[in-house]
Order: structure tokens, then C-alpha cells, then sequence
């Protein structure tokens, strides 16, 4: 804690559903504790290194702990004298001995190639930390991850209804998520899972930029999923999906209980808007989970990927 409390920029390295994660915590960083942070693709940090502040942290994300992209980032930062951090869910492990400080996130093991509970352990993870370094605030996070975890349960009480959905509107051979703000950053994790599974050709988006070119590739029976729970961009994300329906989209909406409307296909209850990402991203795994299952491919081993990318 006292290495992020010195900083006056935090460097997240980090790829795949890891960056996902890391997305989200820049948002805790910067909300919380008021730390500059940025996000970097770790395959793209070492040949490609910005400006460095004076006082920078390194932050690893891994849920392996021996992702060889972000290890030759370490390397590098270890040579010119930076401080670093690894969140990982294995002790022991190269970049957990490597680094200067590790935090472990207790997650269990993980059998599946896709992380699903890794990603949300790295989001809780960065959540309290922050939390931490920002000392005394309004945000009481220990009951509001119980409630977290309660809503989590309540999702995967209802898996006949993403089963439906996996069922009745990923039919084509490609499929979009949008949303704004952190809804963002899930998009981009939701539609990792379900390529990665299920392999339909699927893409993130910021809502807003579907009207700067990706709207050309709507057309009737696309599946397009929106995740809102953010109130600042209810309406301006819903905009969005009536831009795409207009244009013949087969739509599905992911809201929170409070910015619902009726005609959404999944409500889910209310969480603090700092942690909706954790609770937003449980639907999209299952739908991934089904959309996978009904095309009879192997959910646990998908082709070409490994648990540990260990070459650049």
C-alpha cells in the first residue's frame, strides 16, 4: 500500500482479460484514491514505452503469473529502477518472485482456459487496494462486496434465461457488446469470452463509436448486446441500441434494476456503480458458456489457447 501511495502514476501492464480487469481498476484508482493511472498491453509496452513519470508503480496483472509479455515489461522496468507489484493467482511464480511486492488473489484454481472468476477476484482486488490508499471514504466496501456477492449468487440462480439467449439470438456468425464509461471495458471482456469459447467473430465497443464506421456492419439479425449500468450514460447508450435495432440488430439489454426498463432481457439488482463491472460480467460469461455448449465445442479447452502464454 505504501508503494501506491508514493506514486504519482500507476503503469497497469497487463493483457487480455487481464487489461479487461485492469480497465476497470484505473477507474478505482483514479475515483478513489485520486492516482493517474494508465493501462498498457504488455506485449506493446517493451517496443513501444511512453513518457515515464518521475515516480511511477508498475502494476502486473496476471492470472498466471507467467505471461512472458509482461515479464519482459518487468525486466525492463527492474533495469531502470521502477518499483513494481504483481496481483497474480499463483504464489511463487515468475512474475510474483520477480517483482518488487505480489498481491494474490485467492481465487482458487481456475481449470478452464477462458478466466472467469480470475477476472472478477483482479477487479475485487484492485477495488479494495484502492480503497485502501484512499483511506477514510463515503464507500463502506466491505458491505458493498457482500452485496456484490449476493447479486452474483442471484444471476446464476437464472441460467435458464441465458441459455434462451445464447439460444435465440446467437445465430449469426458474428455478434457485438457495447456500452459507455466501465459498461466499456466489460463490453470488450464479454466479447473476449464469447470468441474465445464459442468462437463467433465477436468485437467490443464504445457506443458511441458505432456511428463512426462499425454501424456499417449492421444488418438484420445481428446480435447486438448493450450493458448499461451507469446512470451519466443510461439514455445515451439506449440511443445507441435504437441506432442499431433501426438498422435491422437483433438487441439484447444488460441494465441495472434502477435503469431498467421493461423491454429489457436481463435486470440485474443495483450494486455501487464503482463495482457494476463485477456483477455485469457474470450474464455475459454464461451467455459465452451456452452460446459455446449449443455448438458443441469443448468450453473448458478452446483451440489454439493456452492457460499460460509463455512466449512473446
Amino acid at each position: 500500500m505504501k508503494a501506491v501511495k508514493e506514486a504519482d502514476r500507476l503503469y497497469i501492464i497487463a493483457a487480455g482479460t487481464s487489461m479487461h480487469a485492469g480497465f476497470v481498476g484505473k477507474q478505482m484508482f483514479e475515483q478513489l484514491a485520486g492516482i493517474p493511472t494508465e493501462v498498457h498491453i504488455s506485449s506493446e509496452f517493451v517496443y513501444n514505452t511512453p513518457v515515464i513519470s518521475k515516480k511511477p508503480l508498475f502494476i502486473f496483472i496476471s492470472q498466471s503469473g507467467e505471461t512472458a509479455d509482461s515479464r519482459a515489461v518487468l525486466v525492463k522496468i527492474k533495469q531502470l529502477g521502477y518499483p513494481s507489484l504483481t496481483i497474480t493467482n499463483v504464489p511463487g511464480l515468475t512474475l510474483s518472485r520477480e517483482a518488487d511486492h505480489t498481491l494474490l488473489l485467492y481465487a482458487g484454481p481456475e481449470i478452464a482456459v477462458a478466466s472467469t472468476k480470475a477476472y472478477t477476484a483482479q477487479v475485487a482486488v484492485q477495488a479494495v487496494l484502492a480503497a485502501k490508499v484512499a483511506g477514510k471514504t463515503d464507500l463502506d466496501l466491505s458491505r458493498e462486496l457482500a452485496i456484490v456477492a449476493n447479486v452474483m449468487e442471484s444471476i446464476t440462480d437464472h441460467k435458464e434465461q441465458y441459455d434462451a439467449i445464447a439460444k435465440d439470438y446467437l445465430t449469426q456468425r458474428n455478434c457485438f457488446y457495447i456500452g459507455r464509461h466501465v459498461d466499456y471495458y466489460v463490453a470488450l471482456e464479454a466479447a473476449l469470452k464469447l470468441k474465445e469459447i464459442s468462437y463467433i467473430q465477436t468485437e467490443g465497443f464504445a457506443a458511441g463509436e458505432l456511428k463512426h464506421g462499425t454501424i456499417a456492419l449492421i444488418e438484420k439479425g445481428t446480435p447486438v448486446i448493450a450493458i448499461v449500468s451507469q446512470e451519466s450514460v443510461n439514455l445515451n447508450t439506449r440511443s445507441n441500441v435504437k441506432e442499431v435495432k433501426a438498422r435491422g440488430a437483433n438487441t439484447v439489454i444488460i441494465s441495472l434494476r434502477s435503469l431498467s426498463s421493461e423491454t429489457d432481457q436481463i435486470v440485474i439488482d443495483d450494486v455501487h456503480p464503482l463495482l457494476t463491472p463485477l456483477v455485469t460480467v457474470v450474464p455475459t460469461q454464461l451467455i459465452s458458456y451456452y452460446a459455446a455448449l449449443h455448438r458443441g465445442f469443448d468450453i473448458d479447452k478452446p483451440r489454439n489457447l493456452a492457460k499460460s502464454v509463455t512466449v512473446e
